[in-house]
């Protein structure tokens, strides 16, 4: 099981703790995060090991739309912190194989990242396509 603990980002608070933060505003609400903001919780837990399970399960709640359903406000949508706490909770215990699910979603991630980059690649290789066939080049 899953343990963490949940408070409001403070600007210049040291955790000491394996810590991650979540997006607490905006239609992103719910997103994991590495780096904090202003706008976000932060997630606590006793191991490193936990803190990469829990990033990644939170992860898996955003992108699926779990934390939405909580999200309040008309002009600026945010998740209280007793919700996302429950979302992260209900989550934990919604999936018996959460490292299974977490590895599938993590190669998900990765092919999704490879794709990405060929499509990048792709995008240069036409443009550079594009310049070779005109005798003058647009000055950038």
């Amino acid at each position: 099981m899953l343990n963490f603990e949940i408070k409001t980002y403070q600007k210049g608070q040291n955790y000491r703790e394996p810590h991650f933060f979540i997006l607490n505003k905006g239609l992103n609400s719910g997103k994991p995060l590495l780096r904090s903001c202003c706008n976000c919780f932060v997630i606590m837990t006793r191991t490193e090991n936990d803190k990469n399970k829990l990033f990644s399960l939170s992860m898996m709640l955003q992108i699926g739309g779990y934390f939405k359903y909580h999200l309040r406000g008309s002009v600026i949508p945010f998740i209280n912190i007793k919700d996302c706490s429950n979302t992260l909770k209900k989550g934990i215990t919604a999936t018996l194989e959460v490292d299974k699910h977490i590895q599938i979603v993590e190669v998900l991630q990765k092919e999704q990242t490879r794709l990405s980059e060929n499509l990048e690649k792709i995008k240069q290789m036409k443009k550079a396509y594009i310049q070779a066939c005109f005798k003058y080049h647009p000055v950038e």
